[in-house]
């Protein structure tokens, strides 16, 4: 049975998407773009940079872009080139292009049991677009490769008068009801929930759909992480069009692990220097367990449903994969060194950032003067 050594969290910088959902955190930024971005590495040596004796052991990957994840062919091909060193990947995606679902279809058996679609259910614009055909058909798609997936809804207060339509067509085409997570505005400092509705009226309306998901997001959400965490180590983030690794999204330590690929990557714990206001994924970096100390839900709950014909949305190995914690396989310990290199680093960042402060100064001051020359 596999375990799992590290959970990596994997950006693709493309805001490009074929939906506009209102409630997106590109719309709430204002960077919708369709351009793509370039794959300057191969997947050969990504792969190679992503081997088990690197990484000390099977991974699991997330790879999500800030718009849809499939849009770039790269990603197919990375994403290949990651299940062939013998990890897990799990791929965000809005279910819609069949051509890059086709081309998944074709990696061999293997790949497909060791593979998760996590499918957002942008239900107002399938409606909108009137594609609810194309969606559960590709969902289709991937049933018949033998892949797992899970399908979520982003809760909007625009969603709300469409609930009881929206459960009724899930229900006649899956056989259960989506999960739900909990939506955040990025546009503020400290990512408070996106609605209007008071956090009670929040809760009564969202949790109908009987979800562990939302009920785990929604009992950690807003809440600051004040324990020991082996983010950096255990779990990590990563661009993976860069190779830019870092502990974890609110971090000063970072690395490019695609360089000197013959050399180990150097991990370092966050430990107790978490600067993000909550952990706004905690359904993953929490669930798998970078925080060991908490009793959370294994992350397969906060995925799976069991349909009213008996299958289930995750597969069997995929499953098991997500029933393990990140401390089975790796010891606990607090080494001095991770809290000296935190510290540095934070020295540097707040040295240059000074410096980047003054500069600006100095150069809005310089070109004020030639103005009023």
């Amino acid at each position: 049975m596999d375990k799992m050594k590290r959970f990596i969290d994997c950006s693709v910088n493309t805001f490009a998407c074929n939906l506009k959902c209102h409630y997106c955190y590109v719309a709430q930024n204002y960077l919708f773009t369709q351009k793509v971005p370039k794959f300057k590495y191969s997947a050969e040596l990504v792969g190679k940079a992503l081997t088990k004796k690197r990484l000390g052991g099977i991974c699991m990957f997330n790879i999500c872009a800030s718009g849809e994840t499939l849009i770039p062919n790269g990603v197919i091909e990375y994403t290949k080139a990651i299940l062939e060193q013998g990890h897990y990947v799990m791929i965000v995606t809005n279910g819609m292009l069949t051509k890059r679902l086709e081309e998944i279809a074709q990696f061999p058996e293997d790949y497909h049991k060791r593979l998760f679609f996590k499918i957002s259910y942008h239900y107002l614009e399938l409606k909108r677009l009137n594609k609810f055909d194309l969606f559960f058909s590709n969902i289709e798609l991937i049933k018949k490769m033998k892949a797992s997936f899970t399908v979520e809804v982003t809760p909007s207060d625009e969603l709300i008068p469409y609930i009881d339509e929206m459960k009724d067509i899930t229900l006649k085409h899956l056989g259960a009801l989506p999960h739900i997570t909990v939506a955040r505005d990025e546009s503020k400092p400290d990512y408070p929930l996106l609605t209007k509705l008071s956090k009670e009226d929040y809760i009564k309306t969202w949790g109908q759909f009987d979800s562990m998901m939302f009920n785990f997001k929604i009992s950690v959400f807003g809440q600051k992480r004040k324990e020991y965490c082996y983010a950096g180590n255990w779990t990590w983030t990563l661009n993976l069009l860069t190779g830019t690794m870092k502990q974890c999204y609110k971090t000063n330590y970072f690395a490019n692990i695609y360089k000197n690929i013959e050399n180990p990557i150097k991990f370092v714990n966050i430990g107790y220097g978490c600067k993000a206001p909550h952990c706004h994924n905690a359904h993953a970096f929490l669930c798998f367990g970078a925080i060991p100390e908490l009793e959370t839900p294994f992350y397969y709950e906060l995925r799976n449903r069991v349909c009213a014909d008996g299958s289930e949305w995750l597969q069997p190995e995929m499953k098991t994969f997500m029933s393990c914690k990140l401390k089975d396989e790796n010891e606990e310990s607090h080494p001095t060194k991770d809290l000296l290199y935190n510290w540095a680093y934070n020295i540097i960042y707040r040295t240059a950032w000074t410096c980047r402060t003054i500069l600006k100064k100095i150069d809005k001051k310089y070109k004020s003067n030639e103005v009023h020359k």
